[in-house]
């Protein structure tokens, strides 16, 4: 069974709000992971960021941008939030927006 990308429905909007080329490097993430698993995913392109919280990373012209994700049963993840990387530091906001959405979503 191949891995499949779900977008929540507040995440699909930022995604929609990010510069061309960050959106662009995103959506090539979501389709490296449908065609070769997430199991084959390494740094750069993912890193664990606490429990069962996961982010895809994406890097373009316009700057730096993060999909916070979760993997479920059924060979799927769904990403959570969307947004652009400004400091070194993930900010918490950006990690309690996810961990809350995390709990809206059905495991």
């Amino acid at each position: 069974m191949d891995w499949t990308v779900e977008i929540s429905i507040p995440a699909e909007a930022e995604m929609d709000a990010l510069p061309p080329g960050l959106q662009a490097r995103l959506i090539r993430l979501m389709e490296l992971v449908e065609s070769i698993g997430l199991e084959n995913m390494r740094e750069p392109h993912v890193k664990h960021i606490d429990g069962k919280l996961w982010e895809l990373r994406a890097k373009a012209a316009e700057g730096i941008a993060r999909g916070m994700y979760i993997a479920v049963t059924g060979k799927r993840i769904v990403i959570l939030h969307v947004f652009v990387k400004k400091s070194q530091r993930t900010p918490r906001g950006a990690l309690a927006l996810a961990y809350q959405r995390m709990k809206q979503v059905e495991v």
